[in-house]
């Protein structure tokens, strides 16, 4: 096994695998315990249970995601990332276009920032609700 630490995109990258699959004691994992979350068009929170609050309930009537990565840029410890987010509900699969700006420190995620249409992702939380 190598001693030589993982990327910040390499911790990004599996993060959004663990949150993919909706594992989000792993996904939590690669967050600090002080992380600030924005979700630009809703706020920010801080910590694993702000983020768990802010996003337990849109991911409850979601049976399946597929994110898809479009475009990756990292800078140090700045990720960027252009991705389409899609959420399989009751009614058929339901696609939200994402960017996201990360900040990685000592192998955490310390920083998440996601910016997105609110209309498209209420959307969406409609469309697993009905």
């Amino acid at each position: 096994m190598s001693d030589t630490p993982l990327t910040p995109l390499a911790i990004v990258t599996a993060f959004l695998e663990a949150f993919e699959a909706m594992d989000f004691d792993a996904a939590l994992a690669h967050l600090d315990a002080d992380v600030e979350y924005t979700n630009v068009p809703l706020g920010t929170v801080r910590g694993h249970q702000g983020v768990l609050d802010v996003l337990g309930p849109f991911f409850t009537p979601i049976h399946e995601n597929d994110f898809v990565l479009l475009r990756e840029s990292a800078t140090g410890p700045v990720v960027f990332l252009e991705r389409l987010d899609r959420h399989r509900l009751d009614h058929g699969w339901r696609e939200l276009p994402v960017n996201s700006v990360f900040e990685v420190h000592n192998g955490k995620i310390t920083v998440w920032r996601d910016y997105f249409d609110r209309v498209t992702a209420a959307a969406i939380h409609q469309a697993g609700n009905t």
